[in-house]
């Protein structure tokens, strides 16, 4: 039987130290520590909810991150 692989080490990077930062600037900050997917999406958008490593959701408001989750 094939091994299970490993996933990546995700960075270590708490989700809220991106929010109140502009959409823009919180993603290229989130692509510099490591994260391979950034996703923006607007309040109420509706999305599947599998986890992906490596990947960080922003909620953007105004122009603003709102809310900031793994996966």
């Amino acid at each position: 039987m094939a091994p299970i692989p490993t996933p990546p080490a995700e960075p270590r990077d708490s989700p809220d130290t991106y929010v109140g930062l502009e959409s823009d600037a919180a993603e290229r900050l989130a692509r510099e520590r490591g994260w391979s997917t950034v996703r923006s999406l607007a309040p109420g958008t509706v999305i599947t909810m599998e986890y992906r490593v490596g990947r960080l959701n922003f909620e953007v408001k105004d122009g603003r991150v709102s809310r900031a989750w793994k996966g």
